[in-house]
C-alpha cells in the first residue's frame, strides 16, 4: 500500500520488451536506501516488485495486464518517473489509500495557470472510473495523491501547488500527454457491497446482502 506522496523522480534507464511483457531498469537515489529484493515500489502509480538492484538503480518485471492498462509501455529511455516506497506500518498517512493498481489511463486536455497553482484537466480513457471521482475527493494521477476540484460527465480537474509540481513528473506534462489513474478504493468497495447479489454456488444469504433498502432501514442513510 502507498499514500501517493512521491519520494523522488527516477529515470528510466533501460526497457526490454518481449511481446506484452517488459523488464524496466530505473535509476534512483533516495528510495534505494533500504531496498530489498521483493520490495514493492510505485512507479508512476504502478505497484511493481524489485527483482534486482544496485547502488544506483533497480529492476522490475511488468506483466501483460500492466502493459495494457498503464502508460509504462509508452515511456522511452530517459523518461522521468514518480517513485514511492510502500508505506511502513508506523509511517504517516500523508495522502490517501493508494494500492498501486491502475484502473485506466487518461489524457491531459488542459493545463491552465491560476495564481500560484496549475489546473490540469484530465479525460479518462475508460469513463467508468468517473463514478469514483467526486469534487474534493481523492484521485491518484501517476502515483500522486491529489484532490479533485471539479468532476463532469467525461473529465475532472485537479489544482497543483508549486511544491507538488516541482517534486513530481507533472512538471513535464503537457496537453495530450497520458497519465495513469487510480480511483479511490473506498468507493470501489462500497459499490461492490451495494451491488453484489451472489453467484452460482454462493454462500451469501439473501438476507445478508447489503442493499440501499437495508442501509436506510437501519439508519445508515
Amino acid at each position: 500500500m502507498f499514500t501517493g506522496i512521491i519520494e523522488e523522480i527516477g529515470t528510466l534507464r533501460h526497457m526490454a520488451k518481449q511481446g506484452q511483457a517488459m523488464v524496466l531498469t530505473i535509476g534512483a537515489k533516495r528510495i534505494l536506501d533500504d531496498v530489498k529484493l521483493g520490495d514493492s515500489i510505485s512507479v508512476n502509480g504502478v505497484c511493481l516488485t524489485v527483482v534486482s538492484f544496485d547502488e544506483s538503480a533497480f529492476t522490475v518485471d511488468v506483466m501483460p495486464e500492466t502493459y495494457r492498462r498503464t502508460n509504462l509501455s509508452r515511456l522511452s529511455t530517459g523518461a522521468p518517473v514518480n517513485l514511492e516506497r510502500a508505506m511502513p506500518a508506523n509511517g504517516r498517512f500523508g495522502g490517501h489509500i493508494v494500492q498501486g493498481h491502475v484502473d485506466t489511463t487518461g489524457v491531459i486536455t488542459g493545463r491552465t495557470p491560476e495564481e500560484n497553482a496549475v489546473v490540469f484537466r484530465v479525460e479518462p480513457r475508460d469513463t467508468g472510473i468517473l463514478k469514483y471521482i467526486i469534487p474534493h475527493g481523492s484521485i491518484t494521477i501517476d502515483g500522486i495523491s491529489l484532490t479533485v476540484v471539479e468532476a463532469t460527465e467525461n473529465s475532472f480537474t485537479v489544482s497543483i501547488i508549486p511544491h507538488t509540481l516541482s517534486e513530481t513528473v507533472l512538471q513535464y506534462k503537457k496537453q495530450g500527454d497520458e497519465v495513469n489513474l487510480e480511483g479511490d478504493v473506498l468507493g470501489k468497495y462500497m459499490e461492490r457491497l451495494m451491488t453484489y447479489r451472489g453467484g452460482s454456488g454462493s454462500a451469501v444469504s439473501p438476507k445478508a446482502k447489503l442493499t440501499e433498502a437495508f442501509l436506510a432501514e437501519n439508519g445508515f442513510i
